[in-house]
């Protein structure tokens, strides 16, 4: 095996060499980081714009059903306290006749 000298130019050269070899790996690293970047915000605003011409229709139906379901739970909200008045008012009128019979039979015993 031959030995090679280790002179201070050679030592520099590899230095260079080496540096060189560094920097063309992170300019690589970089366009790749760039393309992946660029690709990745052509797929975000590609896909903004596609959902906005498929869900405003979408959106449109959504509000309409939503309107829709409100109105009724309203109604059935109107309902159910009529139900509760009405039954409030009866029980209010039954109250009086059933809170004296339980006075006479207190009163009986």
């Amino acid at each position: 095996m031959s030995k090679r000298k280790n002179t201070f130019t050679r030592f520099i050269e590899d230095i260079v060499d080496d540096t060189k070899d560094f920097v063309d790996d992170i300019i690589d690293r970089a366009k790749d980081l760039e393309t992946d970047a660029v690709d990745a915000i052509k797929d975000v605003v590609d896909d903004d714009e596609s959902d906005d011409k498929v869900s405003s229709p979408g959106v449109a139906e959504l509000e309409a059903a939503l309107a829709e379901l409100t109105a009724k739970v309203n109604q059935l909200a109107e309902l159910q306290l009529a139900a509760a008045s009405s039954s409030n008012a009866a029980s209010a009128n039954a109250a009086p006749s059933s809170g004296s019979s339980s006075t006479r039979r207190t009163a009986a015993a």
